[in-house]
């Protein structure tokens, strides 16, 4: 049944449609999303989460089909559970961070999962944790399309949070999996590897676009698509006022705020 939740210990699984899942990590305090769509032939999971759980087992629980894993982005929480799958594709521009070139150290990132309190599951060891360097086959190109059986999702290349930061374009559903892009928290375009100007640039890129729903990779999922215009906004407001660029500081927009 669409919208339906399925509860687990740590996963929760929801049924956008009959053929589209999102695998949600709502005890950790990111919310991390991955979703899980499945063609005729193929299914493609958009991110792999925190690692803490084995996410290769809920999609198997899911689907037989053979998955392709892709990162929206290489970051940590994006590619936990790469290591679980022999399929991965992956931006070019973060083909390295993939490739023993993380760009944090282990005790960083390690740092970072355990900052706020959670309630992780009994049989996770902090001191076991690592973060995939095993590579990947595919390296993905902007326009670039992944054909799962029935079903053509288009990469989008849009900078600005990370250099090789993609959100996936299903043009028929109108379905936007837009990452660390777009999301009702802070959205971050404050690290060195960030790029204020590209981000904007980005999300005008999928201001164009013909959007029904919205996918984040963090905490709730939008009702509509409102969200992309409120950024946009946000965004022109900042580029107007001389203030978008590093070391500009956090600004609140209400449901969501951007740390420059």
């Amino acid at each position: 049944m669409s919208g339906e939740d399925i509860m687990s210990d740590w996963f929760t699984i929801t049924e956008i449609d009959s053929d589209t899942f999102a695998i949600s990590e709502n005890k950790h305090p990111s919310q991390m999303k991955s979703y899980l769509l499945c063609g005729k032939e193929r299914a493609l999971l958009i991110d792999t989460g925190l690692g803490v759980c084995n996410i290769a087992k809920k999609v198997s629980d899911i689907t037989d089909l053979p998955v392709t894993a892709v990162a929206t982005h290489v970051h940590w929480d994006h590619i936990g559970g790469h290591g679980s799958f022999s399929d991965i594709a992956v931006h070019k521009a973060e083909s390295e961070w993939l490739s023993g070139k993380f760009p944090l150290s282990p005790e960083q990132v390690k740092a970072e999962l355990t900052r706020l309190p959670c309630e992780f599951p009994r049989d996770f060891n902090i001191s076991e944790y690592k973060v995939y360097q095993g590579g990947a086959g595919r390296l993905l190109h902007d326009g670039d399309c992944l054909d799962l059986g029935g079903r053509r999702i288009e990469v989008m290349h849009t900078p600005g949070h990370s250099p090789g930061h993609c959100c996936f374009y299903e043009r028929s559903r109108g379905y936007l999996f837009c990452g660390d892009l777009l999301y009702y928290g802070c959205l971050d375009a404050f690290y060195t590897s960030t790029d204020p100007l590209l981000y904007h640039r980005s999300i005008n890129k999928i201001a164009k676009l013909s959007v029904n729903r919205l996918f984040p990779a963090h905490h709730r999922i939008p009702d509509g698509t409102a969200l992309i215009t409120d950024v946009e906004k946000a965004f022109n407001y900042l580029s107007n006022s001389d203030k978008l660029a590093h070391g500009m500081g956090v600004f609140d927009f209400g449901e969501f705020k951007i740390h420059l």
